[in-house]
């Protein structure tokens, strides 16, 4: 298609060339469009037509053609001003959030000035092998009545993985965490190579997890703890570290947290293993009771504590959050909880919460999720597009009218 235009001070009258296909063939025919529209608020003002209606005058033969009549120059520009602007975005996310860029940060940082911190002790590197103190909550373990024995046979492992193992049992003793022991139940010990290296001790309690009563423990709010962080400027966050082993189990439970070890060992853990189905939501009960009296400025959501502030009473954004800084931090080393420095946000305008980025400027989605999303291949079925579909609901909080403008799509799947 072809187009030129001719225009004065009143009225403009664009002339196409255009291609259609008739019952003889394609031919070209010409056409004048008397005052086209320029802009996309004027094509808004257009009647508005169902998808139900278009296909129903498209099959009856009501619509002849479609034509869309692009100003390429200005598209041009318009792409132009957005790829820039995606890219300062996708600039400021990475300087924000990603790892390569925490880690210079870290990097850069020197342990001598952090030892010099009041608060080194909860940010310890090491965490102190030790048997915790008891935090006012332990692990009970609720086991369907009529539940005797939750035993699974221990299976062979590699050398490597065997050493590893014994490695790990020996100085969790060491440290008073666990013992030796001949219980009843027993659950088999496997590792899993982590992607930095070395090895991740998992306990496959699934008998005793499918003989356990479950916790009906409430889970925090995602929209709940981003509305209670609305008008302020400033935040940190928080990563708390090895968690779990800071709980104590009960005492009457300590028995069926049992594990053999492919060495032929038997072991019972004295603090709260991973792996059991109701740990996380014990150890999401303890940081709950314990920073409760910070939860104005210090949500938590599991093992990750958000911290925000705002200019108040005079004092700035900065002063404050120092201040909430020093009485969450407090409160850690009270109860004795630790945080993984080199995972911790300290004082930024945004920071990552929960699959979205929080900051002064509001909430937004995460420019990496937009951009699998963008970069999604070109649909070939109708599981391949319930995968995109499911995908896409990421996105339902930030764009308005979401189900109107997926619904073309969505109809595919009826």
């Amino acid at each position: 298609m072809s187009a030129g235009q001719t225009s004065d001070a009143t009225s403009s009258v664009e002339k196409l060339n255009v291609l259609t296909r008739t019952r003889t063939g394609l031919q070209y025919r010409s056409m004048q469009l008397k005052n086209p529209l320029t802009s996309a608020s004027e094509l808004t003002l257009l009647p508005v037509m169902s998808w139900m209606r278009f296909a129903k005058d498209m099959y009856d033969g009501r619509i002849e053609q479609i034509c869309i009549l692009p100003d390429l120059e200005r598209m041009k520009s318009e792409a132009e001003e957005l790829r820039q602007l995606h890219a300062a975005s996708t600039t400021e996310s990475e300087n924000t959030l990603s790892a390569k860029t925490k880690k210079e940060r870290f990097d850069g940082q020197s342990w001598n000035s952090l030892k010099a911190s009041p608060f080194y002790d909860v940010l310890w590197d090491e965490i102190p092998a030790e048997l915790p103190q008891d935090k006012g909550i332990q692990n009970e373990i609720d086991l369907v009545p009529g539940t005797k024995y939750c035993v699974a046979r221990q299976g062979p492992l590699p050398r490597d993985q065997v050493k590893a193992i014994d490695d790990f049992f020996e100085c969790r003793r060491q440290a008073g965490q666990m013992w030796e022991s001949k219980p009843p139940h027993s659950a088999p010990t496997f590792s899993v190579k982590k992607p930095q290296g070395g090895w991740r001790i998992v306990h496959a309690y699934n008998k005793l997890n499918d003989a356990t009563v479950p916790a009906q423990t409430p889970i925090p709010r995602k929209d709940v703890i981003i509305d209670s962080m609305a008008k302020s400027t400033i935040y940190s966050s928080l990563d708390l570290r090895d968690g779990f082993y800071q709980i104590l189990m009960h005492e009457s439970d300590i028995a069926l947290t049992a594990v053999s070890a492919p060495s032929g060992m038997l072991w019972e853990w004295l603090v709260m293993p991973q792996g059991l189905k109701n740990a996380p939501a014990t150890f999401n009960r303890c940081v709950t009771h314990l920073l409760r009296s910070v939860r104005d400025f210090a949500p938590s959501y599991f093992d990750d504590v958000f911290v925000h502030s705002r200019a108040v009473n005079g004092k700035t954004d900065v002063e404050v959050h120092k201040e909430h800084l020093r009485k969450l931090l407090g409160l850690m080393r009270k109860h004795k909880l630790y945080a993984n420095v080199k995972k911790c946000i300290f004082g930024a305008s945004e920071i990552p919460i929960l699959g979205c980025l929080v900051g002064k400027n509001g909430v937004r989605p995460d420019p990496e999720k937009v951009r699998v999303i963008n970069e999604w291949p070109t649909l070939s079925n109708v599981n391949e597009l319930r995968q995109f579909l499911g995908l896409k609901t990421y996105l339902c909080k930030y764009v308005e009218n979401y189900a109107g403008k997926i619904r073309p799509l969505s109809q595919l799947l009826k």
